[in-house]
């Protein structure tokens, strides 16, 4: 019995001493840089990507009107 004890006590020992700290430290530092928001460059990056999706939706609905007047059962095709 004892034998099963020490087999499962070392892990959980080697798990508080090592593991635990390090998981601790990175999972604060996380959330402190998350609640800081988000950069400029972020959120410069964010707008640009929010821009180019704007340009493709506008141009994805071009070509949809263009398919529609050309061929008007394109979207029933596989």
């Amino acid at each position: 019995m004892e034998d099963v004890i020490g087999i499962i006590v070392a892990p959980i020992i080697i798990f508080m001493i090592f593991v635990a700290p390090i998981w601790l430290i990175m999972h604060y530092r996380s959330k402190k840089q998350m609640s800081q928001g988000l950069t400029e460059a972020e959120y410069g990056t964010l707008q640009e990507l929010a821009d180019r999706a704007e340009k493709m939706s506008d141009r994805i609905h071009t070509l949809e009107s263009i398919l529609d007047a050309e061929a008007p059962e394109w979207r029933n095709k596989v």
